[in-house]
């Protein structure tokens, strides 16, 4: 019966093999090149990886300045590339991945696609490069009362039927004021379901909720939102991020972005 059943899998044409994976999981693509050759060439097949990949990728590599050499990957290396390395998009304000255990999609509004009070007034805050940042520019408060940040994505954007976590993505300079004493308020708000999620956190000294990611940076969560199952590409359905403080001077915040990443249950 083993044999017979061998048999019957060495006469399953690659293409067939290769479309059945495709309706798995990274992870389960990878574990089936161990069940034979003909699995483990089916599993490295373009085919797969095309559909664990997200829909529109393409589109979002063409906006990359490196998309010429990541189009000549073979599919499987760029879907591992994408997990590992993200990439810089929307002129240089956005950085797309995927998240290695899921696939989904994975986003960060960097500095200069934030929405940021006073950004351009030289006397309230200053941009710099870092060179342990993805992105060429980051923002530094020199000193402001009325701290307002927001980040706007659309959720089209995202991966469907998937809980979505946010993060300020953050250093505290070794100077620096104000931090210690009014709570921060991390705000999200969903358009299409009226869901608000609100913390309030004091970062100075760093709170239990933040960590260290292990780039240099620390991150806070600011909350979770739920993206429904997509029905209308079309629909302008916006998560709005914002991180706001209007009560006390404050200096010495540096903020790379706010990074939206699959919550894993």
């Amino acid at each position: 019966m083993r044999r017979r059943r061998r048999g019957e899998m060495k006469r399953l044409p690659v293409e067939c093999a290769s479309h059945i994976i495709g309706f798995t999981s990274a992870g389960d693509a990878c574990r089936s090149c161990a069940v034979s050759r003909l699995f483990k060439h089916a599993a490295d097949s373009d085919i797969v990886w095309d559909r664990l990949l997200p829909p529109h990728y393409k589109h979002i590599i063409s906006q990359s300045p490196s998309s010429s050499s990541l189009f000549s990957m073979p599919k499987k290396d760029l879907y591992f590339h994408l997990c590992t390395h993200p990439i810089i998009i929307a002129n240089g304000h956005m950085s797309f991945a995927l998240d290695r255990q899921s696939g989904k999609i994975c986003y960060m509004v960097g500095a200069r696609g934030l929405s940021i009070a006073w950004a351009d007034t030289p006397t309230y805050w200053q941009w710099m490069t870092l060179p342990h940042s993805r992105f060429s520019e980051v923002a530094k408060l020199k000193l402001v009362w009325w701290l307002d940040i927001k980040a706007c994505i659309w959720t089209k954007n995202l991966s469907a039927g998937t809980t979505y976590a946010a993060y300020l993505v953050y250093q505290l300079s070794e100077v620096r004021s104000g931090l210690a004493r009014t709570p921060i308020v991390l705000r999200i708000n969903y358009q299409q379901s009226a869901v608000v999620s609100v913390h309030r956190v004091i970062l100075d000294p760093m709170p239990q909720r933040a960590r260290h990611r292990g780039d240099g940076w620390m991150e806070i969560e600011m909350g979770q939102f739920f993206i429904e199952q997509k029905g209308n590409d079309d629909a302008v359905d916006v998560v709005e991020c914002s991180v706001t403080e209007v009560d006390n001077l404050k200096s010495g915040l540096i903020v790379e972005g706010i990074e939206l990443r699959p919550v894993h249950m």
